[in-house]
Order: C-alpha cells, then sequence, then structure tokens
C-alpha cells in the first residue's frame, strides 16, 4: 500500500511540474495559483486532502486544458475511492461528464452524470441531485430528445427554487431557452433567455452570460435578424475569450460565419467558418465539426460551386452519423433504464429491510400472546362451533358478493389502464405533430416569396402522410405538394423521411426532373428498397413546381399528381399530367420523371393537390371525385386566393358531415 502511494504521488509531482512550466510560459497570474495549490499539494500526506487539492486545481483547468483535467480526475477518483471521500468522487465524475460532454461525446458523458446522479440520490444531497439533473437534460437536448431535455431540465429548476439558488436557476432558464429555440418557440426562448440574463447580472456570476447570449443570437437570427444576431454574438465572444473558454470559440465561427452567408457576405463567411473548423479539429469537438461542414456545404451551394458543397455535405453527413449514429442512441437509452432500475432496487431493498423489523417485532408479540391465547383456546372452539351453524347460511351470499366487488374492481382497472394507455399514446402522438408542424415550411414565408396563394392543409389523424414543400433561392421559388404511402404515424415517418431527401435532392440541383430523380434514389436508399420480395414498397406521389414569379413560368415535373391551370378568364381547366410512377417502391433507380415548361398570364391561376380532396366521402356515402373537384375551382375564380381557401374548407366540411375523413387532404393554389 505504502508503494502504491508513492507512486501515486510520484506521478501527480510530474503532471504539476509540467502545468507549473506550461503556466511559467503563458499566464503569470495563474501560475501563481496554480503554484500556490502544487506546494499545498506536496507537502499534504493526507489522501482526502490531496484530491480537495487537485480538485481546486482542476477547476482552474476545466476549459482551458481538459485532457489534462481528465488525468487528475482519474487521480482524484483513485483517492477518493479509496477513503470513501464521496464528495471527491461527485466532482471528479462531474468534470469528466462535462469534458465528455464537450467533445461530443455524449453516450460516455451522460454515464458520468447518472453515475453523479445516483450518488447524489444515496446521499440525499439536493444541490448535486440538481446539478445532475440539469446536465444530463443538456445531453438529451444534444441527442435531438427535446421532450426528456425539458423534464430533467424542470426538474433541476424546481429543486434550485426550492433552495433559492439564483445562479442554478439561471443555468436552468439559459438551458430551457435553448429547448424553447430547438422547438421553434421563439416568443418563450427569449422570454427564459432574458429571465437567465437578469438572473446572472443580479448573482454577479456573469460565466455562463455568453451561453444566453448566444441563444438569444439564435432566435434573432430565425427571425431574419441577423445584425441583432451578430451583436449578441460578439457579447457571447467577448466573455468566451475572456474565460479562456475554448470549446466555445468554433461554435462562435460557425454561428457568425452563417449570418454572412444571409448577408451574402461570402467572403466573411468562408474566413469565420474556415476558422471555426480548424479550432474545432484542434480541440476534438465533434459537433462543431460538424456544424462547420454544414455551413460550408450551404455557403458553397449558395455560390453556384456545386462540387465543393456536395464534398462538404458528404463530410458533414459523415460527422453527424458518428454524432448520432444507432448504438449511442441505444446505449443513452440503457444508461437511463439502468439507472432507474437501480434505483427501483435499492427502494425495494429498503422497503424489505423495514420489513424484517416489523416481522421481528410481531413475531415477539406473537410469542408472549400464545400464553394467552391458549387459555382461551377452549372456549373460543365452543363459540367457533355455535357461530358456525349461525353463519354457515350467511357465507355463501357473502363469497359471491365479494366475487362481484372484485370483478367490478378488476373491470374498474383495466379501463383505467386502458385509459392511461390511450392519455399516452395520444400524447406522443401529440407531441410528434407538434415535431412534424415544425418540419413544414412557414406559411408566412409562402406568403412572403407568393402573395397570392393558399395551403389548405387538413389531416385525416393528428399527424399526416401529406406535406407540403417549400424552398426560395435568388431565381425562383420551389412548391410541391406530397402524398406519402398511408397516413396517420406511419404516414407521418414516410412524411418527414420525403422532406429531408427533399432537401437532399435541392442541394443537388435545381431542375425539377432531376429533383425529382434525385429524391427517388434518395427514397429508395434510405429504405433500403430492393427487389426481393420482404423490401419496402413505401413511397410518394408529389407534384413539384419551380417558379419565375418575375417572367411568369413553371417548370413543372410531377409522380403521379398533375398541375392544373385556369387561365385568367377562361372555363376549362388545363391539366399537365404527371409521370406515371412513384416515387419510391417499385419504381427504379434510373427512373426518368418529365419536366414541363409553361408560361402563365397575369391572373393565371395554377394548383397541385393530393388525392385526398377528390376522394373524401359525404354524406350519401359518394366520394367528391376529380371531375366535381375541377367544378369547384373553376366557380371560385372571382375570388380571392385566400377566400378561395376558406370556400374550399367550408365546401368539404359541409359535404363530409359526420361521416369520418378517410385521407388527408391537401391544396395549394397560386395565382401569378
Amino acid at each position: 500500500m505504502q508503494k502504491d502511494n508513492r507512486t501515486l504521488t510520484r506521478q501527480i509531482k510530474y503532471l504539476l511540474l509540467g502545468l507549473t512550466l506550461f503556466f511559467c510560459q503563458h499566464s503569470f497570474g495563474q501560475k501563481s495559483k496554480i503554484d500556490s495549490l502544487t506546494d499545498a499539494l506536496l507537502i499534504t500526506k493526507n489522501d482526502t486532502s490531496k484530491a480537495s487539492t487537485l480538485l481546486l486545481i482542476s477547476e482552474e483547468l476545466l476549459h482551458q486544458q481538459p485532457d489534462t483535467v481528465i488525468i487528475l480526475s482519474n487521480q482524484i477518483l483513485e483517492l477518493s475511492e479509496k477513503n470513501n471521500y464521496t464528495f471527491g468522487i461527485k466532482n471528479a465524475n462531474n468534470n469528466l461528464g462535462v469534458i465528455n460532454m464537450n467533445k461530443g461525446n455524449n453516450d460516455v458523458a451522460l454515464k458520468y452524470f447518472f453515475k453523479v446522479l445516483k450518488i447524489s440520490e444515496e446521499a440525499k444531497d439536493s444541490v448535486y441531485i440538481a446539478k445532475s439533473y440539469n446536465n444530463i437534460g443538456i445531453i438529451y437536448r444534444n441527442q435531438d430528445d427535446f421532450k426528456k431535455s425539458m423534464e430533467y431540465t424542470k426538474k433541476s429548476l424546481a429543486i434550485r427554487k426550492n433552495l433559492k439558488d439564483k445562479k442554478g436557476q439561471a443555468v436552468c432558464l439559459t438551458n430551457i431557452g435553448l429547448n424553447y429555440w430547438s422547438l421553434y418557440d421563439y416568443e418563450n426562448s427569449l422570454k427564459y433567455s432574458f429571465e437567465a440574463e437578469k438572473l446572472f447580472k443580479e448573482t454577479g456570476f456573469t460565466k455562463f452570460l455568453g451561453n444566453v447570449y448566444n441563444n438569444i443570437a439564435d432566435v434573432y437570427d430565425e427571425q431574419g435578424k441577423y445584425q441583432d444576431a451578430i451583436k449578441y454574438l460578439k457579447k457571447s465572444f467577448e466573455i468566451k475569450v475572456a474565460q479562456n473558454d475554448k470549446y466555445t470559440i468554433p461554435s462562435f465561427w460557425n454561428n457568425v460565419g452563417s449570418l454572412y452567408i444571409k448577408l451574402k457576405m461570402y467572403d466573411s463567411a468562408f474566413s469565420c467558418l474556415s476558422n471555426g473548423l480548424k479550432l474545432a479539429k484542434d480541440y476534438g469537438s465533434m459537433q462543431d465539426i460538424n456544424k462547420s461542414y454544414e455551413h460550408l456545404s450551404f455557403l458553397f451551394a449558395q455560390k453556384k460551386e456545386f462540387e465543393k458543397a456536395y464534398n462538404y455535405y458528404q463530410l458533414y453527413s459523415q460527422t453527424k452519423d458518428t454524432l448520432f449514429n444507432e448504438n449511442k442512441t441505444k446505449q443513452i437509452t440503457e444508461m437511463e433504464t439502468k439507472y432507474q432500475t437501480e434505483k427501483k432496487d435499492n427502494e425495494i431493498k429498503l422497503l424489505n429491510t423495514e420489513k424484517e423489523k416489523e416481522r421481528a417485532i410481531a413475531e415477539e408479540k406473537s410469542r408472549k400472546q400464545k400464553i394467552i391465547i391458549w387459555s382461551v383456546i377452549s372456549g373460543f372452539l365452543l363459540v367457533t362451533v355455535f357461530a358456525f351453524f349461525i353463519f354457515r347460511s350467511l357465507r355463501i351470499t357473502s363469497k359471491q358478493k365479494q366475487i362481484i366487488e372484485v370483478q367490478k374492481i378488476e373491470v374498474e382497472k383495466q379501463k383505467h389502464t386502458i385509459e392511461e394507455k390511450n392519455k399516452d399514446i395520444t400524447d406522443s402522438i401529440n407531441y410528434a405533430k407538434r415535431i412534424q408542424q415544425a418540419k413544414l415550411p412557414d406559411k408566412k414565408e409562402i406568403h412572403s416569396a407568393l402573395p397570392n396563394s393558399f395551403v389548405l392543409f387538413k389531416p385525416k389523424d393528428i399527424v399526416s402522410g401529406d406535406f407540403y414543400y417549400f424552398y426560395k433561392d435568388d431565381k425562383s421559388v420551389f412548391i410541391a405538394s406530397a402524398d406519402c404511402t398511408g397516413h396517420g404515424v406511419p404516414g407521418a415517418f414516410m412524411s418527414m423521411i420525403g422532406s429531408e431527401k427533399l432537401d437532399d435532392a435541392l442541394a443537388h440541383s435545381v431542375d425539377t426532373s432531376e429533383i425529382l430523380s434525385h429524391l427517388n434514389k434518395g427514397i429508395k436508399s434510405s429504405l433500403r428498397q430492393t427487389d426481393s420480395n420482404e423490401s419496402t414498397r413505401d413511397g410518394m406521389d408529389i407534384a413539384l413546381c419551380s417558379v419565375d414569379t418575375d417572367a411568369r413560368v413553371i417548370k413543372y415535373a410531377g409522380a403521379n399528381r398533375p398541375l392544373w391551370i385556369i387561365r385568367n378568364g377562361q372555363t376549362v381547366v388545363e391539366e399537365i399530367k404527371a409521370t406515371k410512377k412513384a416515387i419510391g417502391g417499385f419504381t427504379e433507380d434510373s427512373q426518368h420523371f418529365d419536366t414541363h415548361e409553361i408560361k402563365l398570364q397575369q391572373g393565371d391561376t395554377f394548383y397541385i393537390s393530393t388525392d385526398g380532396y377528390a376522394d373524401t366521402f359525404g354524406k350519401q356515402d359518394k366520394k367528391l371525385t376529380t371531375k366535381k373537384f375541377k367544378e369547384i375551382l373553376l366557380s371560385i375564380q372571382d375570388k380571392s386566393l385566400k377566400e378561395q381557401e376558406q370556400h374550399l374548407d367550408n365546401f368539404i366540411e359541409d359535404w363530409k358531415g359526420e361521416t369520418e375523413q378517410v385521407d388527408d387532404i391537401l391544396v395549394i393554389g397560386v395565382r401569378l
């Protein structure tokens, strides 16, 4: 044991000698503090005191020399576990969790944070329980599981309010603001971020103000207030540089670079993003490397340098797969399950211990009572025999009544269980609806690009297999209506895949025919569709238009869904037929989709839709039909597009009455 202690002390001395040399070269003020702690460590013989001193050194180096802190934390764990020093074990594990989180190793970080939570719960340490909840919430946010992130962060906030810990509350409010930003709720994101800023300033704890300002900048970015966003990013950057917090500096360059792209300042954007990528690689931050690749791909796409854009997109996809692969997600889920299971096992053990104590007391009491019991047992037997004859006739009735009551209770339990399960399922689907709605284009953006337009979207269930798509570049506006296989939850999964693959296709080409060809390949690749019988046959029908609003020219390509045009003053619907092949499923990888170029005049209107409106059943159990749908469109040409949307909505509701809607409904109209 003495030999082990000498080895450990020697390792620490060599490490601290290296630290002293480093700080002699880089920072006089920092050197003084590290030196004083080093001196204290070298004269300390008590293992617990050594661990405490190493913790103080780790705090100084956490954001400047994380690799050094990993070595120190392992030394702290060795000393603390040997002496059952709980404080040292908690803090060392927490530091290892923070470093791995900063490096993007979310599964490893979560393992350390759950370890801290378990130790803290056993010790009933509210401060560290709150700290662990907050850190676990950050990991789930990094994994895009915003529901779990919000759940853990709000648990942390409740404990910190009870402890009157304003600093901790401010940290939690910052993370809640980030979650609302991720859920596109910008109003609440700003609300919580400004509350966090106020508390940080009140307490003088400005260490985390950089995170708050970064979040505010993200919101302003989404709202198109790019100059305000840059202002807050610079405020964040100043704080991070002052703290020498190198892990967040790549994020700053990435964010500023993204804003310069939107301001079309491409040279400045490239300079910022290149700087961010270099620093992210130096620091080993996989999340920042992934972001740099994503922004660089978009930058070169904007500059029409598509080969470079594609190369960076490939790098983005590869690093994204590394961050979010199925194994890591599975490991994270298993870690939480293991933590919850162990927690319940400990509760059961505690309960069994209490029951054993109660049983021992009961046995002792029973032993003392035996003498009394046996003294009256003879008389009791006589009474029992007498009671038998009196109550025999009532026994059967009583048993029957008990059976009925038990059955009644069981029915109520089953009913309650079913209601709870239905509620859980409905809550999950409603949350899925929020995610799907967040992925759909903002109708305000569509109206901004196409002022005379409408989108009538009526899902059959809570979530939809139909989706609409919108994208605008310098020359054209792209708009599409798509009908995926199925509806409800299965259809919604397909719609999310379809929307993502449309984004990928537009990164490759702006030609509508090529876009659908890329989309077809993307869907088949994503669903691993082959010619085998076991392969899925899911896919979609789609109508895609590229609109040059200045020249009033439409380039249309369709897969089983046509384009309808009603010319100004005309009384017929002009139909441009689609290619008679679906996207995905049985369609060949090399399938070509025809593009049609149509010149429109002022006042002409075009429509794209899924088949849901025409297939709606009415009160007499009859479908509306495509013919009737066209007649309705012709009859409302004297109305504005907003009035047309309301008319179509009112008509279909009146048509089906109490009849259940059988399919998702999507109709898009545009007048040039």
